[in-house]
């Protein structure tokens, strides 16, 4: 094995052009030449008629759109895209005064992996958690209204690349960092990285009733980069287990310096061990944060080698055993929780340089899994009968093969180069082994042309037979990594918000819509309804209001359309300002009227048949 990574590593550039370009004629040869029967068969399971509603939702991670992108499966229609690290002109998020103050000055994040909250080891259909790797921050978005409801910026980290997954009960939401950095903002120059550098997990905790994220504690590790994770159920309840790269502690071109060795590691950490020691106020504070070291606490921490460069790594439904491959690797290997376990017990481990128990390989691995030509396996999911599904990033293909044997049964292209793969609630404890879906970072010729910037795309695979079924592809913006797939009872949407007279700056009736002056500040006390807003229900004029330069504005707007899908937009023209206001809901817009004139406002989310009178005007006086 090692000859064939050090060869692969070895390609010149322009080798590994060629090995792609052939895979992908041979995926072209395999599209093309698909029987008629088979393409009706496939149309005919993903059309969902009028009036039908799909299966599923898939949740879909936006990459560096920082958006999440919401998809019905089967027929894998975007039914909603939710933002929640970047701005949104249709919805104003990242315009009103509670977004705004969420994102915390940032416009813009980098999001990889979504979580959905967890009990018992299954998806709750609650919230959704998110990572974004570019600014340290983890966003909850609570799934009964599609609406980011709180973002946590996380110190001493260095991209939560591996976030975010649960621990089954969502004790905690976890966060390992990708890049490692001085804990404390502290300087410290490359040439004391292994010194001085750090990598740390954040184990973060959310109050489901008041929707917000709280810092539990930090754990800090050695200065290596961790990729992917998971949370060990049932048997591995307690444990987490995280792929680790570039243990050579390579400060520049780690395209080759960081691929010296023929294995990195696996980690594992005892999470309620080390929880027991916080409590005990057995943490030092860094930065403001309980941070503690796991190489303090006797059984809290142990590495196991694994093929060089490693991606992801997935814990099976019944919790027994997790499987991780190498980037590079022609092979997945599948370890034993219960191996790990009887080796620690043995004490058949040594200490490496950083003071961390290493297992022996051979004492953990139960398997490896080798299908010929398949090059670069990246991610795991799970059916419920004992199957597996690799990506396999190179060769452009999933392959299913079976848990107990290691027997390869089926493999399909992918248009192509998978990464994340994504089955049926296929990180649960209870999988439904009906679809599949990857999420590719190339789409060549798959699309009508839009200029150099090909799209990106996702592939679904019917994986309820013994043989995996090609359904179609679809085109998505930038870009896919992880996806999770729930059923779609499990969603419980509201279809308006609660109406609540006590909640601060909301107006319920017409007549009671105001507003009052505070110094330099203007409140407006208003509300929207089809098809006129009402500012001050005693004015003249109760669709304007005036105000002069200088003053700092604050629109309170209250939707009393009680009555779903009936949404409206406030935009104040040339004041760069558009927010959205759902039934039921109060959202508040304040800005600096800086510029004097007549600035027409109006309603800029279709309303009733008479949205084009749903207007007003905004008058500043000038000083």
């Amino acid at each position: 094995m090692n000859k064939l990574l050090t060869a692969l590593l070895g390609l010149s550039s322009g080798l590994l052009v060629s090995v792609l370009f052939f895979s992908d004629v041979g995926r072209q040869n395999a599209r093309a030449s698909t029987p008629d029967g088979e393409l009706a068969s496939a149309a005919q399971k993903v059309y969902v008629p009028h009036g039908k509603k799909d299966e599923y939702y898939l949740f879909s991670s936006g990459g560096h759109s920082g958006q999440l992108f919401v998809y019905g499966v089967p027929s894998m229609r975007q039914i909603r895209i939710v933002p929640v690290f970047s701005q949104d002109a249709a919805t104003g998020y990242g315009f009103d005064d509670a977004s705004k103050k969420m994102m915390g000055g940032y416009t813009w994040g980098d999001f990889h992996h979504p979580a959905i909250s967890e009990t018992a080891g299954d998806y709750d259909g609650q919230f959704l958690f998110a990572n974004d790797v570019a600014n340290n921050r983890i966003a909850a978005v609570d799934l009964s209204l599609f609406h980011t409801t709180d973002i946590l910026k996380m110190p001493n980290m260095g991209g939560p690349h591996a976030a975010v997954f649960v621990t089954p009960n969502t004790e905690y939401i976890v966060a390992p960092t990708r890049f490692a950095r001085p804990l404390g903002d502290e300087y410290a120059p490359l040439d004391k990285y292994k010194e001085k550098y750090k990598g740390v997990v954040t184990m973060i905790q959310f109050d489901r009733a008041k929707k917000k994220l709280n810092l539990a504690y930090q754990i800090v590790l050695p200065p290596w980069s961790y990729d992917l994770s998971d949370a060990g159920k049932k048997m591995s309840d307690g444990w987490v287990v995280m792929t680790t790269y570039n243990t050579e502690f390579a400060t520049t071109n780690l395209e080759i310096n960081a691929s010296q060795k023929d294995r990195d590691y696996i980690v594992m950490v005892n999470w309620k061990k080390l929880e027991q020691e916080v409590a005990a106020g057995k943490a030092n504070t860094v930065n403001g944060v309980k941070m503690i070291d796991p190489r303090d606490v006797e059984g809290a921490i142990y590495a196991i080698p694994v093929a060089k460069s490693p991606h992801g790594v997935d814990v099976t439904p019944d919790g027994t055993r997790f499987v991780a491959s190498g980037k590079l690797a022609p092979l997945m290997t599948v370890f034993s929780f219960q191996k790990a376990f009887d080796a620690i017990a043995k004490k058949d481990f040594v200490a490496n340089e950083f003071g961390i128990p290493v297992l022996k390989y051979e004492s953990v691995m139960e398997r490896e899994v080798d299908p010929p030509g398949a090059l670069g396996p990246l991610h795991t999911q799970f059916d419920d009968r004992g199957n597996a599904f690799n990506t396999m990033f190179i060769s452009s293909e999933v392959v299913k093969w079976k848990l107990d044997t290691g027997e390869v049964i089926d493999r399909q292209p992918v248009f192509y180069s998978p990464g994340h793969a994504t089955a049926a609630e296929g990180d649960t404890a209870a999988p439904d082994g009906t679809y599949l879906i990857t999420g590719n970072k190339i789409a060549k010729d798959s699309f009508l042309g839009v200029g150099p910037s090909h799209p990106e795309s996702l592939d679904l695979f019917d994986i309820s037979g013994d043989k995996m079924q090609h359904l179609m592809s679809v085109p998505i913006p930038p870009e896919p990594h992880y996806s999770q797939m729930v059923k779609a009872d499990k969603i419980k949407p509201k279809l308006i918000y609660d109406k609540d007279e006590t909640r601060p700056d909301s107006v319920w009736k017409a007549d009671d819509a105001r507003i009052e002056r505070k110094g330099s500040e203007v409140h407006v006390y208003g509300v929207a309804m089809r098809s006129k807003f009402i500012f001050d229900a005693k004015a003249e004029r109760k669709d304007s209001f005036t105000v002069r330069q200088g003053d700092r504005v604050f629109l309170h707007i209250t939707n009393i359309d009680l009555d779903q899908d009936i949404t409206h937009g406030l935009e104040v023209m040339d004041y760069n300002l558009n927010f959205e206001i759902q039934p039921g809901q109060t959202s508040t817009l304040s800005f600096t009227a800086d510029k004097s004139g007549v600035f027409p406002i109006y309603c800029t989310n279709f309303c009733s048949a008479l949205h084009q009178e749903m207007s007003g005007h905004l008058l500043v006086q000038p000083k």
